[in-house]
């Protein structure tokens, strides 16, 4: 497994919408694996293709595994995942491994089910609610070419990416 260079905004590759998959094989199974080293190694909760530059439908989620000290890794694997069912509404502060140390309030489906493929290229549904429900959406969100700053508002999104812009071209 390796850890991947996670993509930071401005990065315009990030605004990208992803491709399906046509099937969960070996080397889809070892860049998931690398996607898990990755989002660990960035202490993150979740991690989808396009924030490693991979323009591809795959999501990683574990919530267990950065709210514990236990040191288990229970990642889930979703490729081509769609939302089939969401309801109520819910307010989550939200950060994001490509929008390094900012976070903002978000509204949000309350509980959802999504339907994909899992590791084994075989059809799943997962439902979800609160943080489970708030990491789904937004890594869906992903795929889709959205960060989760493209649901504050239009001056705050501006300022916070002037602001990531200098900080690049500093480095």
């Amino acid at each position: 497994m390796a850890v991947l260079p996670i993509l930071t905004a401005p990065d315009r590759r990030l605004k990208q919408i992803s491709k399906p998959i046509s099937e969960v094989d070996n080397a889809l199974r070892r860049f998931m694996d690398d996607m898990a080293e990755t989002m660990y190694d960035a202490e993150g909760i979740g991690l989808a293709a396009p924030q490693v530059g991979v323009l591809k439908r795959v999501i990683c989620i574990d919530l267990h595994y950065a709210h514990n000290d236990d040191g288990v890794k229970n990642p889930i694997f979703i490729a081509n995942p769609v939302i089939v069912h969401a309801s109520g509404e819910i307010v989550w502060k939200e950060g994001c491994l490509s929008v390094p140390e900012y976070h903002s309030e978000v509204t949000r489906f309350a509980h959802i089910v999504v339907q994909g493929l899992d590791r084994d290229n075989q059809a799943m549904e997962i439902s979800g609610e609160a943080l489970m429900a708030v990491c789904l959406q937004h890594e869906i969100d992903h795929l889709d070419g959205k960060l989760f700053i493209d649901h504050i508002s239009v001056l705050k999104r501006s300022i916070l990416l002037k602001k990531l812009k200098k900080q690049k071209e500093e480095k």
